[in-house]
């Protein structure tokens, strides 16, 4: 959190919980998209090869090839949190309005990778046409 230049008490509290409620929707599309992101999504295997409870936590060997190769097990290229929502965010929605009456609502097609981002967190970017 950055300095906050609130001089109210409940805009302060309010600051914070969106905060808090943007991390909380970070965390859980992290864990959701964790095979695309530079994110060990094989904790299991990481948990296995320490040796003790105390000992430097280890990536999985999974997270050591996409770090690696720059691409996921099923060929796509891997991302950060940051570059992946950029990709998303160029899938647009716009309304095109002919006179007063007539408006057509056109979705851009996602591609693949975006379609297979979007299958992870499970939505549609075309469910509330």
């Amino acid at each position: 959190m950055r300095p906050v230049y609130h001089w109210n008490e409940n805009q302060v509290r309010a600051h914070v919980l969106l905060c808090l409620l943007a991390y909380h929707l970070e965390w859980h599309m992290r864990q959701a998209l964790a095979s695309i992101l530079f994110d060990d999504h094989d904790r299991a295997a990481a948990q296995a090869q320490r040796r003790s409870p105390v000992a430097k936590a280890t990536v999985s060997p999974a997270a050591q090839y996409k770090a690696a190769s720059k691409r996921t097990d099923d060929g796509h290229p891997v991302h950060s949190f940051r570059t992946l929502l950029t990709d998303l965010a160029t899938v647009t929605r716009n309304t095109v309005r002919f006179g007063t009456n007539l408006h057509v609502t056109v979705l851009a097609t996602p591609t693949p990778f975006q379609k297979h981002a979007f299958d992870l967190l499970g939505v549609s970017p075309a469910a509330d046409l």
